[in-house]
């Protein structure tokens, strides 16, 4: 048991060290592109993997750090006067676009373990305001292992390619079911296995922050959610996502393709997921 502790926390320090980094130095967990797995362009990351010109239009600066692997708060469907709760929330790029999304009557609150990116996005916030007249975004420092938010009090939970970077999945899931309001629902986009990674490449802290190492099978995906109690699970591959990877020239990213097998490619190993399940009423 205090094995397995230490080598969760092992993995929480991995990751909040290399995330506090892109906070610090404007790059990536991949080395010094704007994006946790490559591209040069975090703009032209973003409109890949779904959003729209009017998602980007009032965001304040630096909050587009190229850290998506989809777009939640679109798959959520997000209304005026709702609650939502992002998890991983890092720069603030979903807690904006959400925070739009429900409007004044509304709130967005994001947690994040990294305190380099809590006060990055703590600082857009004014901002925010500025740009869209709103005062409904809020940032809290934690673990979404143990959410600081209250029980059944969130309407909609949204996270972006941040789950798979965690030791404790089953528990994330666990939390998500608590503080998620009865009928609330989650809308995830995540990075998860189509087959498990050579060892060389699941071994390195590249692929780990780079959303690659930490990621489970898709059913495995499913059954989490599954097995925390919440229902109407759906599960999307959008493995056109992972291959546009291909064309990507960061160095460390370079480095994980080329640990891969000969023959192989890493759409053949990793796909990006878009999970959607509810909480029973």
């Amino acid at each position: 048991m205090a094995s397995e502790l230490n080598e969760s926390e092992n993995v929480r320090a991995k990751v909040r060290e290399g995330y506090g980094q892109i906070a610090k130095a404007g790059g990536s967990c991949c080395g010094p592109a704007k994006s946790c797995c490559g591209t040069g362009n975090a703009d032209v990351l973003v409109a890949t993997v779904g959003y729209a010109a009017w998602d980007l239009s009032a965001l304040p600066d630096g909050a587009n750090m190229g850290l998506s692997c989809g777009n939640p708060t679109a798959v959520a469907a997000l209304k005026p006067g709702e609650v939502v709760l992002d998890l991983g929330s890092g720069g603030g790029f979903d807690v904006f676009i959400a925070g739009r999304k429900v409007g004044g009557s509304g709130r967005v609150i994001g947690v994040d373990m990294t305190p380099e990116m809590l006060s990055k996005a703590r600082a857009s916030i004014a901002a925010y305001r500025q740009g869209t007249g709103l005062d409904n975004v809020e940032f809290r420092l934690g673990e979404i292992e143990h959410l600081p938010v209250a029980d059944n009090s969130v309407d909609a939970i949204i996270s972006n390619c941040v789950i798979n970077l965690s030791p404790d999945k089953a528990q994330v899931w666990r939390e998500m079911a608590r503080v998620l309001k009865p009928g609330g629902r989650v809308a995830v986009s995540d990075l998860a296995l189509l087959q498990p990674l050579p060892p060389a490449v699941a071994a390195m802290v590249e692929a780990l922050v780079g959303c690659v190492a930490g990621a489970v099978l898709v059913d495995a995906t499913g059954r989490m959610a599954t097995d925390a109690g919440l229902v109407d699970v759906k599960l999307e591959a959008k493995r056109e996502y992972v291959e546009s990877m291909t064309e990507w020239n960061d160095p460390l990213f370079r480095k994980i393709v080329d640990s891969l097998p000969s023959g192989t490619k890493i759409g053949d190993f990793v796909t990006s997921l878009y999970v959607t399940a509810k909480k029973s009423v």
